[in-house]
C-alpha cells in the first residue's frame, strides 16, 4: 500500500536540518520564492510547495532525502518545468529540489562514445558539445534549448528525431540515483551489454520522479550523419497524408523525420513565424532523412514518389540548410504558436500504431465536431505521436467541460486501436486518471507495489501517475 497522499507540512526542527545541509543561501521557504515554483507548463493547475532547496552535489541529496523520509515531506525533482502534465507541480506541497548548481557536464569520452552530466545541464548544450565533436545526441524534445537532460530522462523525452533515432532512454546507459530513504545507487554503465539484474536504469528513466533523484546521468552518443535532406510534402486531404505516413514506413524507409501539420496549425505557425508556409494546404509532412549521400538521395527519392501517389499536389526539397532549418524551427515553435490564440491551451500526446494514424486523425477531427471544439492536430506522425491541441478558455466553464470529454473519448479512441494515453509528455497529474485505460487494473497495482517497494511513505512527487480514480470504462490495449 502506498502511504496517503494528504498535505505535509515541514516543521521548524526539519527546516534547520535542511538549512544545516544546503546552508541559509540554497533553502528558500519565502512566498515569492515558492511562487515561482507553484506551477509548471500544464495550464489551469498550481500549488504552492513549503520551501524550495538547491543541493549543490549528491550527498547533499541524499542527507535531504533521509531527512523528508524522517518526517515524511513530499519532493518534487524539478528541472525548466517544460513538462505538459503537471509533474512538476507540488500538489502536496514539501520541497522542490532545483539542480542549478548540479549542471556540470562531467565527462565527454570518445573512446566509448559516452558523456556523463549533471541533472542540470540544459539538454542542446549536450548536443552542441557532440556535435562539435562529430558526435551526435538524437533526443531532440521541442524544449531542448531550456530542458535539463534530468527533466528529459523522469519524462522520458522524445522529439521529432524519435521516428529513426528513438527517445531518451533509448541512450541513458547508466547513472547515479539517490534512493527515498536517501541510499546511492548506480547503474548501468559505459558498456554495450549489461544484464547483472533488474535493468534499474529503465526503471528510473520515465519514472517522473515518483522512485528517487538522478543526480548523474551516462548517455550514449552515436557518429554524426553524413548529409540530410529535408522535404515538404502538401495535401488537399488530411487522410491522404496520413496514409503517405504509413506508406513511408511500409516501403521500408525509416526518415529521420516524418511530422504532420494540419492546416489550422500551419496557418497559426506562419502568423507567428512568417517564413512562407503553404497555409492553403489542408494538411503537411515535414520529412526528414539523414545518412550516407546515396542513401539519403534514394530514399528522399522514393519518399516523393510515395507522397505523390498518395495524392500530395506538391513535394518540395529545401534547397539550403538555412531553408531546413526554417522548417524544423517552425515545426518546434507550434506549440508556443497555438498558444497566442486563446488564454488556455491543452495539448496532448495520444499515440497509435503508425499504421492507425489515417483513422486516428479521422476520429479526432469527428470528436472535435461532436464536442463543437476546435482541435489543431500535429505531431510526430512517424511513430504514430499525434498532438492534438485545442486553444480554450479555463473561464468558460462549459466548452472546457465539452473539452474534457473530447479528450476522454481522444484516449479511449487510440487506446481501442492499440494505442496509448501519452507517448511522450507523461503520466503526471494530467494523465492519471486515464491510466488504467491503457493498463487495466492490475497493471497499475503492478507499478504501485513497485513504488511501495522503493518508497514506503510515498514522499517521492506524490499525487503523481496514480489516480484516486479512474475514468469511466477500462479498455485495455491488445
Amino acid at each position: 500500500m502506498l502511504a496517503p497522499t494528504t498535505k505535509r507540512d515541514i516543521s521548524e526542527e526539519a527546516k534547520k536540518k535542511f538549512i544545516a545541509v544546503v546552508t541559509d543561501a540554497n533553502f528558500d521557504d519565502s512566498q515569492t520564492g515558492r511562487l515561482v515554483y507553484s506551477f509548471d507548463a500544464m495550464p489551469n493547475l498550481q500549488s504552492m510547495p513549503d520551501a524550495v532547496i538547491s543541493p549543490r552535489n549528491t550527498q547533499e541529496i541524499s542527507e535531504i532525502l533521509k531527512i523528508c523520509n524522517e518526517y515524511k515531506i513530499p519532493v518534487v525533482p524539478r528541472g525548466s518545468g517544460t513538462n505538459l502534465c503537471g509533474g512538476t507541480c507540488p500538489v502536496e506541497g514539501g520541497v522542490v529540489l532545483l539542480f542549478k548548481h548540479m549542471n556540470k557536464i562531467l565527462e565527454f569520452d570518445e573512446q566509448n562514445l559516452t558523456i556523463t552530466v549533471q541533472p542540470g545541464v540544459i539538454t542542446s548544450q549536450i548536443n552542441s558539445l557532440a556535435e562539435a565533436n562529430g558526435l551526435f545526441f538524437p533526443p531532440d524534445p521541442g524544449s531542448m534549448k531550456i530542458s535539463t537532460i534530468g527533466g528529459n530522462i523522469l519524462e522520458n523525452a522524445g522529439g521529432l528525431r524519435g521516428l529513426k533515432y528513438g527517445v531518451t532512454r533509448d541512450y541513458v546507459i547508466g547513472m547515479e540515483a539517490v534512493l527515498p530513504n536517501g541510499a546511492v545507487i548506480r547503474t548501468g554503465g559505459k558498456l554495450a551489454k549489461d544484464v547483472a539484474g533488474y535493468d534499474f536504469t529503465r526503471l528510473f528513466v520515465g519514472s517522473e520522479g515518483t522512485l528517487g533523484i538522478v543526480t548523474e546521468a551516462i548517455l550514449k552518443l552515436v557518429p554524426l550523419p553524413e548529409t540530410k535532406k529535408t522535404a515538404l510534402a502538401l495535401y488537399s486531404d488530411l487522410e491522404d497524408a496520413a496514409r503517405s505516413v504509413s506508406k513511408i514506413i511500409a516501403n521500408k524507409i525509416i526518415p529521420t523525420t516524418l511530422e504532420f501539420l494540419d492546416q489550422a496549425t500551419v496557418k497559426v505557425i506562419e502568423d507567428y513565424v512568417k517564413i512562407g508556409l503553404p497555409t492553403h494546404a489542408k494538411a503537411v509532412l515535414l520529412i526528414e532523412q539523414d545518412g550516407p549521400p546515396e542513401v539519403v538521395d534514394r530514399d528522399m527519392k522514393k519518399i516523393i514518389e510515395i507522397c505523390e501517389a498518395e495524392k500530395a499536389f506538391s513535394v518540395q526539397v529545401a534547397k539550403t540548410e538555412q531553408e531546413a532549418e526554417a522548417l524544423r524551427t517552425a515545426r518546434r515553435v507550434a506549440l508556443s504558436a497555438l498558444a497566442r490564440l486563446k488564454p488556455t491551451t491543452i495539448l496532448e500526446d495520444a499515440t497509435v500504431p503508425r499504421s492507425e494514424i489515417a483513422r486516428m486523425v479521422g476520429y479526432i477531427n469527428e470528436i472535435a465536431a461532436k464536442y463543437n471544439v476546435e482541435i489543431c492536430t500535429f505531431g510526430h506522425a512517424g511513430d504514430g505521436n499525434l498532438h492534438p491541441t485545442c486553444p480554450t478558455d479555463v473561464r468558460n466553464h462549459d466548452e472546457m467541460e465539452r473539452v474534457e470529454k473530447a479528450f476522454e473519448e481522444i484516449f479511449e479512441r487510440a487506446v481501442e486501436l492499440g494505442g496509448t494515453i501519452t507517448g511522450e509528455h507523461g503520466v503526471g497529474v494530467a494523465k492519471a486518471p486515464y491510466l488504467e485505460l491503457k493498463l487495466g487494473k492490475e497493471g497499475v497495482e503492478a507499478m504501485k507495489a513497485v513504488k511501495a517497494a522503493l518508497d514506503p511513505n510515498n514522499i517521492m512527487n506524490p499525487g503523481k501517475i496514480f489516480a484516486k480514480a479512474s475514468r469511466k470504462r477500462v479498455v485495455v490495449s491488445k
